[in-house]
């Protein structure tokens, strides 16, 4: 009698431990499933917040490259041919809408150009790859720009009659005496004598730093004689963007002002004395 209700007391307290484990388990195993499903959506957050950083990061790098595809370029400047108009390391915004709708270049604007066929020779491609590479860091202005990219002034259009120099040791355009303030100081308006007359939708261009520039001047002999064809023109530098420093317009000219059109024929009139 004894021994059995022993038995039968026990047995209740042996069921609530029973299942006080199993609560234990159950529980136990639904924390295990809760710190999965937390650490299963702190992925997917992560997952998520990743995607749209790099979709965020591709449209603003695509945004820039069509921007400076179709509208404005940054270009670094790497040498002292412009001098002191723009410096080594100045980075310049292109404005490529300038020329864009039947407007053409105007004596005394700065350009960029592509001086392949002009400047330089026809290269072959390297590299697709590296060349896409560069060519996209080029167009945000984080690389230099292919060599076979120019900043100079425009000193002649089609017609005009450039010589340098007359008996003042001033360079003239159509027969009248230009004072280029934009020159370096010290510099000559040019070392070399020319007399040339500029075709037709061409280009004569000449650096602010006339002695460390090597522009149209240096090219008379190859083909095309050194001028540039319109539409090899990118456009028109019409900011200097970085360093802050330096952050302006560049700064137009009134130098040409009194220079007449060129006459029917693009033969011009001999320079003043």
């Amino acid at each position: 009698m004894d021994t059995e209700a022993q038995h039968t007391e026990r047995d209740p307290s042996s069921g609530m431990e029973d299942g006080s484990r199993s609560a234990r388990v159950s529980e136990d195993t639904n924390d295990a499933r809760d710190a999965e499903d937390t650490a299963g959506a702190g992925s997917a957050r992560r997952t998520s917040s990743w995607r749209r950083t790099a979709f965020v990061g591709g449209a603003c790098v695509t945004f820039l490259l069509l921007l400076s595809h179709f509208v404005m370029q940054p270009f670094l400047i790497p040498s002292r041919s412009m001098e002191p108009t723009l410096q080594v390391g100045d980075r310049i915004l292109v404005n490529k809408l300038a020329y864009r709708f039947g407007s053409e270049p105007g004596r005394g604007d700065v350009v960029v150009f592509d001086g392949t066929g002009s400047f330089v020779r026809e290269q072959p491609r390297g590299n697709p790859v590296t060349g896409l590479l560069h060519d996209g860091a080029a167009a945000l202005g984080l690389a230099e720009p292919d060599e076979t990219d120019f900043v100079k002034r425009v000193v002649g259009i089609g017609g005009d009659r450039v010589v340098c120099c007359d008996k003042n040791g001033r360079l003239t355009v159509n027969g009248v005496p230009v004072e280029e303030r934009y020159v370096m100081f010290g510099d000559q308006p040019s070392s070399v004598p020319f007399d040339i007359v500029v075709p037709q939708d061409r280009l004569w261009v000449m650096g602010d730093h006339r002695s460390q520039s090597s522009d149209s001047r240096d090219h008379l002999g190859n083909p095309g004689g050194g001028m540039v064809p319109v539409d090899k023109v990118v456009g028109r530098a019409d900011w200097i963007a970085w360093p802050f420093g330096r952050w302006s317009t560049v700064q137009g000219t009134d130098a040409f002002d009194a220079v007449p059109a060129a006459p029917a024929g693009g033969h011009g009139t001999a320079p003043h004395g």
